[in-house]
């Protein structure tokens, strides 16, 4: 199957445009792009029209399938708020794939949503990439990319109210480089048992869930508002040697200069809220085009279910009325957001070899009154909650 005749917005590392081009379709994957009308059109081919074809949408920072609206407890999944540390948990063990929320990200041209524990702990859980369509969250899984850690107000005021450690900045610190100290021991002592011969460590549920990241094979994405939680996140990635971004970095327009220097990533979001507790007092709209100007790696979530995920490309479309440019706009929901997530050698731009996630729209996408006229995900056409081929 091909898509022809498409304004083609490869978001490579050029950020190619292709003004009349194609894409063919071959078992879910980009097989092959070009220029001008591919030969040999075939029945059941995509004609675009001359409209713009982006990657999928990436939101790069949700809850996806872990509340439901108007449900209550019942429908709460994401914060296993009776112990400060918890990495042992795995997010896919609690999403529900069959929430009405991955239909409205389908018609919102979101094809892959990064879903992670909520920010109840110091120490939250496992962060896994899911594309948004499907039944079985095995399936639309894209695997672990990530630990959550949560910095600042979220874990003070859960631990306060119940009379418990942490209450305190300090504490929280604490925790997470507890929980990280424990794990590189219990790595190295697992590493001398294999060299030696010797006796394996006692199974450590926690310190095997942290070996991952230590290992540089995940990255610990750190829940921070207020300017000295984000240097308290990059403090504690450097002792550990952690691959790492920000999420949410509300304050991080105002030392956007010391964060490039760091040569650190920002997940801004969400967007379109309030100042709702007290470290977002010096929320901005600018914050991401100030920070993507600093040289910052940024991608725009929408913290689902804080905004709603289909209102991504709105948000976006906030950002840019504030400064951040068109070409950063569209990265910031694709490549950006896949390397980010470390999923880029799958998703987030339109190369050869990767998964055929796809979204055309007529126009700016980040347009209030704008809407994909065609969603793909993994070569399949989605709409209106159903699949068929092209």
């Amino acid at each position: 199957m091909k898509i022809v005749n498409a304004k083609i917005y490869t978001c490579d590392e050029n950020f190619t445009v292709i003004e009349n081009g194609f894409v063919q379709i071959t078992d879910a994957k980009i097989t092959k792009i070009g220029a001008g009308a591919s030969q040999n059109i075939c029945e059941g081919d995509i004609d675009a029209g001359g409209k713009s074809l982006f990657p999928g949408f990436i939101d790069c920072h949700t809850h996806l399938g872990l509340t439901t609206g108007g449900v209550g407890f019942e429908g709460e999944d994401l914060n296993e708020s009776v112990d400060a540390c918890t990495p042992q948990l795995r997010i896919i063990d609690g999403i529900n794939p069959l929430d009405y929320s991955f239909e409205l990200a389908r018609k919102a041209g979101v094809t892959a949503a990064v879903v992670s524990p909520g920010s109840a702990n110091a120490v939250a859980g496992q962060i896994y990439a899911v594309k948004t369509e499907g039944r079985r969250i095995d399936k639309m899984s894209m695997g672990q990319v990530g630990i959550k850690f949560s910095l600042g107000e979220n874990p003070k005021m859960t631990y306060n109210d119940r009379d418990e450690t942490p209450v305190t900045r300090m504490a929280i610190a604490a925790v997470i480089r507890e929980a990280l100290y424990k794990a590189k021991r219990y790595g190295q002592d697992i590493e001398k048992a294999i060299s030696e011969d010797g006796d394996m460590p006692e199974y450590d549920i926690k310190s095997e869930a942290l070996l991952p990241l230590l290992k540089g094979r995940i990255k610990a994405h750190f829940h921070c508002h207020r300017a000295d939680d984000i240097f308290t996140a990059i403090r504690i990635a450097n002792e550990f040697s952690l691959d790492y971004t920000l999420v949410h970095c509300t304050d991080g327009y105002l030392i956007a200069d010391e964060l490039a220097g760091d040569r650190c990533s920002a997940v801004i979001g969400p967007v379109i809220c309030d100042r709702c507790k007290p470290e977002m007092a010096s929320l901005s709209p600018e914050n991401a085009a100030v920070l993507a100007k600093s040289g910052v790696k940024v991608a725009v979530c929408t913290d689902h279910s804080e905004v709603p995920i289909e209102y991504l490309p709105l948000s976006v479309g906030i950002c840019r009325k504030h400064g951040l440019s068109f070409n950063d706009a569209v990265l910031s929901v694709t490549r950006n957001a896949a390397e980010i997530a470390g999923i880029s050698d799958r998703v987030g731009s339109i190369e050869v070899g990767k998964d055929a996630d796809l979204v055309l729209f007529d126009g700016d996408p980040f347009e209030v009154m704008s809407a994909p006229e065609l969603v793909m995900i993994n070569g399949q056409r989605v709409q209106c909650g159903e699949k068929s081929h092209g």
